[in-house]
């Protein structure tokens, strides 16, 4: 990684604004459809779970983590995960990814599901989840459903849909 002034913080409520228009940015206004957005609308995601980073002063990327139910099995929904444009590929989004999958671990989760590119994602533990074994309550790419064991074997027997896990988090 470039070396760059960069922090790590959990997520504050005083970071909503900037973390929203951080996602106007890099996602439009087409992620209000996304089915993952409609499950963490459900529920809100966890500010325990959930993290800023930071150069300087400057936000410039944020990750966050909902829970969400799998049939009746819990698990956290990833997502999303966003850098700013300018400061992709330099591994911010990979150092989100290791902090947030680190408190989940911590936490006592077990597993970890998201809808996103399985390439990118292998590397931190996710793999494809076998077509019809989980599914979403919209349109999804089976390609892109992705789950990670936090805990060793805590995917085997999972199955069902994909929803939010209770009231909304503030």
């Amino acid at each position: 990684m470039t070396e760059l002034p960069l922090s790590i913080a959990l997520e504050t409520p005083a970071d909503d604004q900037d973390i929203d228009k951080l996602h106007e940015r890099t996602f439009g206004p087409g992620r209000f459809a996304r089915t993952a957005f409609r499950i963490r609308e459900q529920t809100g995601h966890e500010r325990a779970l959930s993290f800023t980073a930071r150069v300087g002063n400057m936000l410039v990327g944020s990750v966050r983590l909902t829970q969400v139910r799998i049939g009746t099995t819990p698990a956290l929904l990833l997502g999303p995960l966003t850098v700013e444009p300018p400061f992709q590929s330099v591994g911010i989004g990979a150092r989100l990814m290791e902090v947030a999958l680190g408190a989940a671990r911590q936490a006592g989760h077990r597993l970890v599901v998201l809808v996103g590119d399985a390439p990118y994602y292998a590397r931190f533990g996710f793999s494809r989840i076998p077509f019809g074994v989980v599914t979403l309550p919209g349109p999804v790419d089976p390609a892109r459903l992705l789950v990670a064991e936090l805990a060793d074997g805590a995917f085997a027997g999972v199955a069902g849909m994909v929803s939010g896990a209770g009231e909304k988090a503030t």
